[in-house]
């Protein structure tokens, strides 16, 4: 399992990589054919109050890429709505695989 963090206009925080790790690692060992994951942390000026913390991550597993994204008034919110996407996603892909 590999992790990639990129950050736009966000300090890096330890606390919130370790968030993220937590809820990638039970993708990871729920879907043992993803091998990386690419995350994104980036803040954008909008006029709600409850978004702005963006939070996407992208999947390398065979076939396309899965790519979600979710935004939210704070990061830990938005990693977990990105990764219950990419678990739904996931579970489509495992379905369309072929086991020889």
């Amino acid at each position: 399992m590999k992790i990639n963090y990129e950050y736009h206009d966000v300090t890096a925080s330890e606390s919130l990589e370790t968030f993220t790790e937590q809820k990638l690692e039970s993708i990871f060992t729920r879907f043992d054919f993803v091998i990386r994951a690419d995350v994104f942390f980036k803040t954008e000026n909008t006029s709600s109050d409850e978004t702005g913390m963006i939070c996407g991550i992208r999947l390398s597993a065979p076939g396309p890429r899965l790519f979600a994204e979710a935004s939210h008034d704070n990061f830990r919110d938005a990693v977990s709505e990105t990764a219950n996407e990419l678990t739904k996603q996931l579970k489509k892909r495992k379905e369309k695989m072929k086991t020889y």
